[in-house]
């Protein structure tokens, strides 16, 4: 019996990879053997940090909603307004959503930047499992299950999308001037933080997690802008965590708050700063 698991669980991690639909098809499946006396199948958190969304974030909570209805999950969608001066808040807080899902909104001012509000929301998040996603939608829900089911099989502590892996799908690329930043920056992180070359992509704004074993790592943080992605990689890798990339269907989304000169900028000083901590011994100590 303890030999046909470990070959199971094997066929399944060589499978999960390449096809979202196979992965879909075995989540359910196992969410009903595992129904059998519980009253819940699994208890997840969805984060999604916000600033100056209002004409977004509504879409955005009904996604989450319908994708933790839909697969009968129970749990919450945490938006996190980062000081926005428009009413995002206020639209996210209206958004009707199924029984059974929650929506929590998390406020504060002044504006601190996107890895401060996801830090936030994984403090704030009460699921055993909690991914954060961007607004937007620019990567379907669904493409999440593939990253729970390796994390149930204990095949990893977190997933992460990559738009650039064999078997993702860019829907609706970026311009060929982000495209080329992008690829500076990821080979500038990983000659510089050592961070290992077959993770294609950091930056993607998709990523799941077991909450416990990544909290710790989240209050270890300094970087509160873009590069936090490289920061909780680094510091999570740095920890003995375990790191699965996972493909995903990917969908530019025009109006970004992201200012490509300015935060490009602003990324490059943090990748230094976190190599400047660890030289001096300080990483994962918040300033």
């Amino acid at each position: 019996m303890v030999a046909h698991a470990g070959d199971r669980r094997r066929s399944v991690e060589k499978a999960l990879v390449f096809c979202p639909t196979l992965s879909y098809t075995l989540n359910k499946i196992n969410r009903y053997e595992e129904a059998i006396g519980r009253d819940s199948l699994m208890d997840l958190s969805i984060v999604i940090p916000a600033y100056e969304e209002s004409k977004k974030i509504a879409r955005d909570v009904e996604d989450a909603a319908d994708f933790l209805d839909r697969n009968d999950f129970s749990g919450e969608v945490i938006v996190v307004d980062d000081g926005s001066s428009d009413n995002t808040a206020e639209v996210a807080g209206k958004v009707q959503v199924p029984d059974g899902v929650e929506v929590r909104i998390v406020r504060y001012e002044p504006h601190r930047g996107k890895g401060y509000a996801v830090r936030r929301g994984v403090e704030k998040s009460t699921g055993e499992y909690v991914m954060f996603a961007d607004s937007g939608s620019c990567v379907p829900y669904d493409d999440c299950l593939q990253g729970l089911d390796l994390l149930k099989y204990g095949s990893c502590d977190i997933a992460h999308g990559s738009r650039k892996m064999t078997g993702c799908n860019i829907e609706k690329s970026q311009s060929l001037y982000r495209r080329i930043c992008s690829k500076m920056f990821h080979w500038f992180v990983i000659f510089d933080l050592k961070i290992p070359a077959e993770f294609t992509d950091t930056q993607c704004g998709f990523k799941a997690f077991y909450r416990d074993k990544l909290l710790p790592v989240f209050r270890m943080q300094q970087i509160s802008g873009f590069a936090f992605d490289v920061e909780i990689l680094y510091l999570a890798a740095r920890s003995g965590l375990r790191l699965r990339e996972i493909p995903v269907r990917w969908s530019h989304v025009p109006h970004t708050k992201v200012h490509l000169l300015r935060d490009s900028l602003r990324m490059f000083r943090d990748v230094l700063r976190i190599r400047l901590a660890e030289m001096r011994g300080l990483a994962g100590i918040r300033r």
